[in-house]
């Protein structure tokens, strides 16, 4: 498939994790093998996150000689270990004690778009960041526990999606019209894990490191019109705002975000011969509550619940607010479909 979009600079796929006593190495290279770079984390602080990144890129020879002399400079407290591959950091996080890495240990190829690839999570890992000896001060290992349960809980090789190259939270109109990198691209709504990411991308300014997650839908097919070969590509990015199950969030909140928001978008491709200009159609269209403030009673006996509608927002305030975000996102005009029946039969 030719390239419609270029790839950004210097973007690293594939990682190893190394440990000593007082560290996490992780190193990163591209996918030629042509660079390799080094990100050091701390692990005598089990409540600070102490990240630093070398700035020095490596040939595959000098990662190697690093490495060495590291491992022959911590010999005394056991060396350097390998620990595991991975393909990006999913972020850190910090319930009652110490700091955690959630890290992708196996992923899977999904589709591509204009040549860039498409993946989505097969297998994660939560690694503890502190050393046993740090890591046993002062924790409520109960309550510590019960929060990681919890996190468990989500199932991240289910509708978790990522590429390297190409911006998945982001559709293609403005991929092509507008070629936003780094941090802008993680604070968008498409993005689930914005703030498990937020303090490394702050320590660091860049995010080469991390992969930014978009939770929704991906499907591509190949398809004959006429005699025609096209591809489809079917993507649905639910926003991270306001998201919930169906009888729990309804209606707006405050910010003007709307409950379990939907972007959908249709990708048609052409499928040319090398060297002829590829002929792609992209459609973009939203989903999300009715913005009013309003809510339905669950009950096991009522299996059609009386809508209340709230009066607490007489002047529509969160109601513009949510319009102004979809001018802000689409531009003008937009036209609104509405799916409420105008008599219950």
């Amino acid at each position: 498939s030719s390239l419609c979009l270029p790839s950004p600079e210097g973007f690293m796929q594939k990682f190893r994790l190394y440990e000593t006593l007082s560290n996490f190495y992780m190193i990163g290279r591209d996918k030629s093998r042509t660079f390799w770079k080094v990100l050091k984390i701390d692990r005598s602080e089990p409540s600070e996150l102490n990240i630093s990144e070398d700035s020095t890129t490596y040939t595959e020879k000098e990662c190697s000689d690093l490495l060495r002399r590291i491992h022959e400079g911590n010999k005394t407290t056991g060396g350097l270990k390998f620990v595991t591959t991975c393909y990006g950091i999913i972020g850190f996080i910090k319930f009652l004690g110490p700091y955690y890495m959630l890290i992708i240990t196996r992923r899977r190829q999904v589709g591509a778009i204009c040549g860039h690839d498409v993946y989505a999570i097969s297998k994660s890992a939560m690694i503890p960041l502190p050393n046993s000896a740090a890591r046993s001060i002062g924790i409520n290992n109960r309550n510590e526990n019960s929060y990681k349960k919890l996190l468990s809980m989500v199932d991240l090789t289910k509708d978790f999606y990522f590429s390297y190259s190409y911006h998945v939270m982001r559709s293609l109109q403005k991929n092509m019209h507008d070629a936003k990198q780094g941090e802008a691209l993680y604070e968008t709504m498409f993005v689930w894990n914005e703030f498990l990411t937020r303090g490394i991308r702050n320590i660091l300014q860049n995010t080469i490191w991390t992969v930014a997650l978009m939770y929704g839908f991906f499907k591509q097919a190949t398809l004959s019109v006429s005699g025609r070969g096209v591809k489809l590509t079917l993507i649905a990015r639910r926003s991270r705002h306001y998201a919930g199950t169906r009888y729990l969030k309804r209606g707006v909140n405050e910010k003007g975000r709307v409950a379990n928001d939907v972007e959908t978008e249709q990708i048609l491709v052409q499928d040319v011969p090398e060297g002829i200009p590829v002929q792609i159609s992209s459609v973009v269209q939203n989903r999300g509550s009715i913005p009013l403030f309003w809510s339905q009673e669950t009950s096991c006996l009522n299996l059609k619940p009386d809508i209340i509608l709230s009066k607490k927002d007489q002047t529509y305030e969160a109601t513009r607010l949510h319009f102004e975000n979809l001018v802000n996102r689409y531009g003008n005009p937009i036209i609104i479909l509405n799916l409420i029946k105008v008599r219950v039969k």
